[in-house]
């Protein structure tokens, strides 16, 4: 039996459904993929996130489409595209097709409005792109991920152009940020975009809007890892039950 309550949200823009876990004896992940993938129909394309949720999802895609499942997917990173690929997924690109039905991603922290900071698998420009480009977007994640505040986990992703590097640092700085070159077997880490991510150690963020416009109106700076405004649903494995959040429209 399903149970429906309200957040107590100030808006009332967000609601939860809790329902029992359906997929009983699988990995938490592989529990939360096959929930979102009762959301994709014959013939959608399909985003594809970056990351172990993400990878979760691409996997159990896989094998619906090999159970006879068309769908068309448009890849968040190369690791994503590599992955689909071997899955026998058709992919597609921005390019062709007018909007993506339903973009499938993780996020490393979501608020009660499900604001979300992304971009600790590195892949931060191409999701959001993507996320921009769905008519919707489903996240899913643990309850270690759901937070009070965004930042309240210390750590957001900037992606820079690399010429741009130490002006973008000390702006940063300027704005209370702590940034630091990401590295990546003892080498600084480079996104698909050839870009370099700066991981900024931070406060909770009082205002995310706001600070999100102030680091992207640095001169170098590609993205942040801050995604207002931009999840429909989020599915929360939370134990023997799945919270489904959605924002209201």
């Amino acid at each position: 039996m399903r149970e429906f309550i309200t957040l107590p949200q100030d808006s009332g823009a967000v609601s939860c459904k809790i329902c029992p876990t359906r997929y009983r004896g699988r990995m938490p992940l592989t529990r939360i993929a096959q929930y979102a993938l009762d959301l994709i129909q014959p013939d959608h394309v399909v985003g594809l996130g970056t990351g172990r949720a993400a990878t979760a999802f691409i996997q159990a895609l896989g094998q619906r489409v090999r159970d006879g499942l068309h769908v068309r997917g448009v890849p968040t990173s190369e690791v994503s595209a590599a992955l689909a690929r071997q899955l026998g997924i058709q992919l597609t690109t921005l390019a062709d097709v007018p909007a993506i039905d339903v973009t499938v991603d993780g996020a490393d922290e979501v608020d009660p409005q499900l604001n979300l900071i992304k971009g600790y698998g590195g892949a931060l420009v191409r999701e959001k792109i993507v996320a921009a480009s769905s008519r919707r977007e489903v996240i899913l994640v643990g309850t270690e991920k759901i937070v009070p505040v965004l930042g309240t986990r210390g750590r957001l992703p900037v992606e820079v152009v690399p010429f741009g590097l130490p002006l973008c640092m000390r702006r940063l700085g300027e704005l209370g940020c702590r940034p630091t070159l990401r590295q990546a077997d003892g080498r600084t880490f480079v996104s698909d975009n050839g870009n370099y991510i700066l991981d900024c150690a931070l406060a909770p963020i009082a205002d995310p809007d706001n600070f999100d416009s102030a680091i992207r109106n640095i001169p170098g700076v590609v993205e942040t890892g801050l995604f207002i405004g931009m999840a429909d649903t989020v599915l929360v494995e939370n134990g023997e039950r799945v919270e489904i959040r959605e924002r209201r429209r």
